[in-house]
């Protein structure tokens, strides 16, 4: 894939690695599950399947309802969300670095 990011350029192009790369990507907002979808290129019902893992890893956290919508983030509290951080923006440094060499 043309525009794709280093996240999934090495960890795959799956289904919860494409709504990962998303969260990652967009940590500072919560979204309904229908936009997280869209914006990450999986169906809704495909993330489904996993959404609830997700959750139960405290991966994600329920952030607010609005009207008849959950909305959630990325838990940048989670420890281990927190390395994936790092290395997500390793990666960018790195690839980076290989550019301007």
């Amino acid at each position: 894939m043309k525009n794709e990011s280093i996240f999934i350029e090495i960890f795959g192009n799956n289904p919860i690695m494409k709504a990962l790369d998303f969260l990652i990507t967009y940590q500072l907002f919560d979204y309904p599950l229908t936009e997280i979808a869209r914006n990450s290129g999986v169906s809704y019902s495909t993330l489904q399947t996993f959404w609830n893992k997700l959750e139960k890893n405290n991966i994600v956290m329920k952030t607010r309802r609005v009207g008849k919508s959950d909305l959630y983030k990325l838990n940048t509290n989670n420890p281990a969300v927190k390395q994936l951080l790092k290395l997500d923006w390793n990666f960018i440094k790195g690839e980076e670095q290989e550019v301007y060499s």
